[in-house]
């Protein structure tokens, strides 16, 4: 069976808590936080793990915060290979004001890594990675990380003969887009980034969607519409999954959960049209909690029963 591999270059501690309301110039009674490694691919290894699954989590991590990381994802029985920086991994916090149910999320830069220290992560790649593996790599990138890192990865993946599967934005988005990738997950703002527009409407998804697996090597596109589901894009199929409403409690690592839904999909030899309906299952499952719990699996097969009775649009 392929392994899954998870790349975080720019993982942290994601700190969460409540308030029974938020207002300026006032001391703020938190309730007790609860600590959860984060960052994408760091979530994705979470994600795959809640669903049955095993994956080995690389990621930079430096100081007392990157101890505290592995300390955490050891009490998750998760396997690990730590790429060491010098830098101090960040850390994250979300507060939710239980008066509105509004969440506020503060996301710190990250630490400024080194050549050296990213370079070395391209050779444990190589090492790690065989054929037919799914390298995950999820997340943006950290100071002084460049922006074509993840064609590099790419480079790797490739010469391994595994499979890239990439999750990212911004400017490490539209260089790594010129690369080989197997799956790329954007979002609706994103794909408008990639396809040089500001604004997509529904009669241009799909007709965007086409041209841009025509002009990349890009096997699979999946693209996240939030609360509308997602559109699989292939070169051969276009297929709209919708989103269940569900009551809503957190974003945190929904995109992520999305992500190692689909992933596990692939091992368990799923079509990629019932790929991409378990991760929207998966996503919106990871929504309907509190903090950076991600999904859970029974959550997430209720919904995968549910998208699946709908008729395809």
């Amino acid at each position: 069976m392929a392994r899954i591999i998870t790349l975080t270059v720019n993982p942290a501690i994601d700190k969460s808590t409540t308030v029974d309301g938020i207002a300026a110039d006032t001391k703020l009674r938190c309730t007790e936080p609860t600590f959860d490694a984060g960052g994408g691919g760091i979530n994705v290894s979470r994600a795959i793990h809640k669903l049955g699954g095993n994956s080995l989590c690389s990621y930079f991590a430096g100081g007392p915060a990157g101890e505290f990381l592995k300390k955490l994802l050891d009490e998750q029985h998760i396997e690990q290979s730590v790429i060491p920086i010098e830098g101090w991994t960040r850390e994250n916090l979300a507060v939710t004001d239980m008066s509105t149910n509004q969440q506020y999320r503060f996301g710190m830069p990250g630490p400024a890594v080194k050549e050296v220290e990213w370079q070395n992560a391209l050779q444990q790649l190589e090492l790690q990675l065989q054929k037919g593996d799914y390298l995950v790599a999820s997340g943006k990138l950290p100071p002084n990380v460049p922006d074509d890192f993840y064609v590099k990865v790419s480079r790797v993946a490739e010469k391994k003969e595994a499979l890239f599967i990439l999750d990212t934005s911004g400017e490490a988005l539209l260089k790594a887009a010129k690369s080989k990738i197997y799956m790329l997950k954007p979002n609706l703002a994103e794909l408008g980034a990639l396809c040089g527009t500001t604004s997509i409407t529904d009669l241009d998804l799909k007709s965007l969607a086409t041209q841009f697996l025509k002009d990349h090597d890009c096997q699979i596109l999946v693209v996240s519409l939030g609360p509308k589901g997602a559109l699989l894009a292939t070169s051969t199929k276009m297929v709209h999954v919708p989103a269940p409403v569900v009551h809503q409690k957190s974003t945190i690592g929904a995109g992520d959960s999305m992500v190692a839904g689909m992933v596990m999909s692939l091992i368990w030899d799923r079509s990629l049209a019932d790929m991409v309906r378990y991760g929207v299952a998966c996503g919106t499952a990871a929504t309907m909690h509190h903090g950076t719990q991600l999904c859970i699996k029974k959550d997430a097969d209720k919904l995968y029963d549910w998208i699946k009775d709908q008729k395809p649009i």
